[in-house]
């Protein structure tokens, strides 16, 4: 009987994390990268692998940087939200479109809609790598210093937008 209270006990601790992990939700994992400066990139856009955007050009502006994919269904749920925040032009919106096909990612954003001022193409994923991503879409918002100050994983909504995004930005036009 002693024998089996050892590897007993430790189920039961795999069973007490299994089911604290399955109540977390991936929005709530706050990010290392909160607070620390935004890793630099170089890369061409979707629309013309002629044209670069350098993240370094947003230097002095607070903008947000968009993490998505053609291939994502959460990118097409979120979409629209994407195009409410443009439409506001109340801060820059840069795509950063991660490990996907650029003809993929034209053609989507032709068909519904291109809410980004600029769409930097990293079909590799580094990019998106440096920034911590493990699922897209993610959302960052950038300070005028180059400063992550938020990271949102999953779908943008309106709600969010509305109750995160643009207090956050005003704040830091303002501040």
């Amino acid at each position: 009987m002693k024998r089996y209270i050892l590897p007993l006990g430790g189920f039961a601790v795999l069973l007490v994390f299994l089911g604290i992990g399955l109540r977390l939700k991936p929005q709530d994992i706050p990010s290392p990268l909160v607070g620390k400066r935004a890793p630099e990139f170089n890369l061409t856009q979707v629309g013309d692998a002629r044209e670069t955007f350098r993240s370094t050009d947003m230097r002095g502006k607070v903008w947000v940087l968009n993490v998505w994919a053609s291939w994502c269904g959460p990118c097409r749920a979120e979409h629209p939200a994407l195009l409410e925040l443009s439409k506001l032009k109340v801060v820059p919106v840069v795509g950063l479109n991660y490990n996907d096909q650029r003809g993929d990612s034209q053609r989507w954003l032709n068909e519904f809609g291109n809410p980004y001022q600029a769409t930097a193409f990293d079909g590799d994923g580094k990019t998106g790598i440096e920034f911590g991503v493990y699922g897209v879409p993610e959302t960052f918002v950038i300070d005028k210093q180059g400063l992550i100050r938020l990271k949102l994983t999953g779908g943008l909504t309106s709600a969010q937008i509305k109750e995160q995004l643009l207090p956050l930005i005003q704040e830091l036009n303002h501040g």
